[in-house]
């Protein structure tokens, strides 16, 4: 028994197949192959700071310990979720001593460096300055809103990209040659692995480590699909409930909608319900969608909106969710004006910016005689006594107020009876002028 299922391996499989050298890691080609910025970089042996985004388990803290093998630097690691001020002048003093005794540099790694306070990646930019260090941060949010200005304009950012499904197939066959001993994953193990990873390598190799763990207890030789999603607990879809990704994915589901392309809609929903997002979160961006992409041109979609969130508050999850399915659906495929969100955005503008005008006399409330006295209401006229219930030639503006013409009614969906009525009653206004 022994034989067929070897003793787990001494350090996690993650560990055990953690790359030697640049020529070992499977994805980032963009920045590791040939002629690429960090092979050259490495090759120049010529250490520069730099931050390294990306989602997780693509490679960050393997790329930062390879760079500290490329440029012969001593290699200090810290996490932004435990250290702090006190920890990273440790590290300085370290450094120090590395550079005073051995006339070796140091490169400072700082894992999840977005979790720093600005105190704290304030503290670390003299050092990057003077030479002392070379500073390495890892991120998965944007280091453009998460990281100082100061530090970030000495830092090279490189992106890094989740594994594609060939790369982490690749990774499988690796695991197998050095860990899995005569463990068979067969083609449906191998598809589930890659599609519960959502192309995160360290998600992949525990996936794979908790596969060999379940099969020495079950003495399993053959694994396929119905043994990893019977034995495993793989979690949910990779899904950063408040970083980019989250945003990114917000965003296509707002553009989907606006596209009118009702699949791509459902997919982005079901893809963040799947990952944990909010449902009621999603159900107040569907409400938005409704009145900025669709406004008027379809009143209905308003109503089916706000009728699918109290839906999902009354149900909940899951049988709430198939309302904002159908929301997100009925959105997609109505017509869509964006001519009110755009004449409230300009009358925003123009107010934000405008003086204050008073409101003309014929239109302010006189309740009392010295309001009548003063002229206050003189000379409105009662649009329902008028003939539509139009009173052509008034104006609602304050005086001297060109008229703006913000609200500009799309030849679509109820909008363009709209756009018909508006023209109807302009004419009637230029008729009145004529007649006046």
């Amino acid at each position: 028994m022994t034989e067929l299922f070897p003793a787990q391996p001494r350090a996690p499989l993650a560990e055990l197949m953690r790359p030697a050298s640049p020529d070992d890691v499977i994805g980032q080609a963009h920045l590791l192959g040939p002629g690429k910025p960090l092979q050259l970089s490495f090759a120049s042996k010529k250490p520069h700071s730099m931050i390294l985004w990306g989602p997780p388990g693509v490679g960050k803290t393997t790329i930062a310990r390879l760079a500290a093998h490329a440029f012969d630097a001593e290699f200090i690691a810290l996490s932004a979720v435990f250290a702090g001020v006190k920890e990273i002048r440790q590290a300085i003093e370290t450094a120090r001593a590395s550079l005073a005794h051995r006339e070796r540099a140091t490169i400072l790694f700082v894992d999840e460096i977005h979790r720093f306070n600005k105190a704290q990646q304030d503290a670390l930019l003299p050092f990057v300055e003077s030479g002392l260090i070379t500073f390495i941060g890892a991120t998965t949010e944007n280091p453009s809103f998460e990281v100082n200005a100061a530090l970030l304009s000495r830092a090279q950012v490189y992106v890094l990209k989740s594994l594609s499904e060939a790369e982490l197939r690749q990774l499988v066959a690796r695991a197998k040659e050095v860990a899995l001993g005569t463990i068979e994953l067969d083609d449906s193990a191998v598809d589930a692995l890659v599609a519960y990873a959502d192309g995160d390598a360290r998600r992949l190799l525990n996936l794979l480590e908790q596969a060999q763990g379940a099969a020495l207890q079950t003495a399993t030789r053959h694994i396929d699909r119905d043994f990893i999603e019977h034995s495993l607990m793989p979690g949910g879809r990779r899904f950063d409930k408040g970083g980019d990704n989250f945003y990114d994915q917000i965003s296509a589901l707002h553009k989907s909608v606006r596209g009118s392309h009702p699949d791509a809609a459902l997919y982005w929903l079901t893809r963040m319900l799947d990952g944990g997002a909010d449902p009621r979160y999603l159900a107040r961006r569907i409400v938005r969608m409704a009145w900025e992409d669709i406004g008027l041109a379809d009143p209905r979609a308003m109503q089916i909106a706000n009728d699918a969130a109290q839906t999902y508050e009354r149900l909940g999850s899951p049988e709430g969710e198939l309302a904002l399915a159908q929301a997100t659906i009925y959105l997609a495929m109505a017509a869509k004006s964006n001519a009110g969100y755009k004449a409230f955005n300009a009358a925003s503008a123009f107010v934000h910016t405008d003086k204050s005008r008073e409101v003309p006399n014929h239109l302010r409330n006189a309740p009392t005689k010295l309001m009548k006295a003063q002229g206050h209401g003189e000379n409105y006229r009662y649009a329902h006594d008028e003939p539509e219930a139009y009173a052509a030639g008034m104006s609602y503006l304050p005086e001297g107020m060109d008229e703006p013409g913000w609200y500009v009614p799309v030849a679509r969906g109820l909008e363009s009876q709209i756009a018909d009525k508006l023209e109807h009653l302009r004419k009637l206004d230029e008729k009145a002028k004529d007649d006046g």
